[in-house]
């Protein structure tokens, strides 16, 4: 506003010319920030400033927001957010106890081949991994004590087996493939004279791959 009208014309012309060109911009028009909004905002001040001067008139609003307009216009502007990209996660570690040779055990009383209640810990885990440890296939062989004939307990061994393999197959194992085995007594976890009844003995034993 100290500048005589020559002098104030010749300034508000030059902002008009800036905002004018800067709002046919490619570099404006597509900018993500408001100078282009500003450009605009320049042109159409700076016009209504200049078009006071015509008739000598000092229109201190339009000055001051054409000056205003075109100091925005010209800002830096500012660098988009830095979005912070979390540090990817560490690959799964695969649990030791999924390359076990036995994955699971499940026992039986004397002479019967149905599932104990404290069976289901052991049958919940080894359904939980398939997942974690990805395992395709199990091997379920069904073992008996010594008590008995070779011939009365083989098929109680496989009786067992086929009890283990209903009871995984209830807890969502997908489309794991198994494999049933019995060894009646031919094969103990604990090697005692014939004729011995063993809980150790009497059991099913789970393997994966």
């Amino acid at each position: 506003m100290a500048l005589n009208d020559s002098a104030l014309t010749g300034e508000l012309t030059t902002r008009y010319d800036a905002g004018l060109a800067a709002s046919l911009d490619d570099s404006y028009i597509a900018a993500n920030d408001p100078r282009y909004l500003w450009a605009l905002e320049t042109k159409v001040q700076c016009a209504i400033a200049l078009g006071f001067m015509e008739s000598s008139t000092r229109d201190q609003t339009s000055i001051s927001n054409c000056a205003r307009a075109y100091d925005r216009m010209n800002e830096t502007p500012m660098a988009p957010p830095v979005t912070m990209i979390p540090p990817p996660q560490p690959p799964q570690r695969r649990p030791d106890q999924c390359d076990d040779d036995i994955v699971g055990m499940v026992f039986f009383d004397f002479d019967s081949a149905n599932i104990r209640p404290d069976a289901a810990s052991t049958l919940n885990t080894v359904a939980q991994n398939v997942t974690v440890c990805g395992w395709t296939s199990f091997s379920v062989v069904g073992h008996t004590d010594q008590a008995g004939s070779d011939a009365y307990n083989l098929p109680l061994s496989r009786a067992r087996a086929d009890a283990v393999v209903a009871a995984l197959r209830g807890r969502n194992i997908g489309n794991v493939q198994i494999e049933v085995g019995a060894q009646g007594e031919s094969n103990p976890r604990v090697p005692l004279p014939d004729g011995t009844r063993s809980p150790q003995n009497r059991r099913v034993e789970i393997s994966a791959e």
